[in-house]
């Protein structure tokens, strides 16, 4: 499996209310020096099946997001209970 299915995978299963970082994310995906990498897959992501807006910068803000930018993503994570 490449590594941008299985970081798809993993933020498929981040549940609602739950976030995970980039560099999170990176590591259970088997590289854990890919965070800009699974960044990029995030920016490029228009499943909706894999809930882009629960990944978020290792220093607690929430980087960016490829609907709206990140007032929607702040938005979205704060509908389900997330306050950053």
């Amino acid at each position: 499996m490449l590594f941008s299915e299985r970081a798809k995978k993993i933020v498929s299963r981040i549940p609602k209310g739950s976030v995970l970082t980039y560099k999170e994310v990176a590591r259970l995906a088997g590289n854990p020096k890919a965070s800009r990498a699974v960044g990029t897959i995030m920016s490029n992501n228009r499943d909706i099946n894999v809930p882009c807006h629960r990944v978020i910068r290792s220093d607690g803000r929430a980087g960016g997001y490829n609907k709206d930018g990140s007032r929607q993503k702040i938005a979205r994570l704060r509908e389900e209970g997330v306050f950053l």
